[in-house]
């Protein structure tokens, strides 16, 4: 199957570049199903019930006053959906922990929240992803 699409001639210009950036073996057909696939999967984890997989990265000082015992309590807490995690000292104070969550997308959302809003925690972000398989 194949189609056009009639598409402004700087927009052009600024896909190409975008195009270009992702390397020599893409071209502008390989670009437009990358992205659509993106979108089809951020639509799909933002389906309710649909299982997805995350992670949920952090940075934090682990000075900070019991931190890591909340930290390890959710954990723990939710430790069917944690998949694994990974622990890095950044310095002597700051660490990042990268958790791989699996189960259900506002589940995911909520342990993820939950962490995300400890005390202590400096910053963060979940990224989602499909198992392959729908709800």
């Amino acid at each position: 199957m194949r189609f056009s699409v009639a598409m402004p001639e700087d927009l052009l210009v600024r896909f190409d570049r975008l195009v270009a950036r992702r390397g020599l073996a893409k071209n502008r057909s390989e670009v437009v199903r990358d992205l659509v696939r993106d979108a089809l999967v951020e639509d799909d984890c933002a389906t309710p019930g649909a299982e997805v997989v995350g992670t949920l990265t952090i940075v934090f000082d682990h000075h900070a006053s019991d931190l890591q015992e909340k930290l390890h309590s959710i954990q723990h807490d939710y430790c069917e959906f944690i998949v694994s995690s990974l622990h890095v000292h950044l310095d002597q104070h700051m660490c990042l922990e990268v958790i791989v969550l699996r189960g259900e997308t506002g589940l995911v959302q909520d342990i993820a929240n939950l962490i995300l809003g400890t005390k202590g925690v400096q910053n963060g972000r979940l990224v989602v992803t499909t198992t392959g398989h729908l709800a």
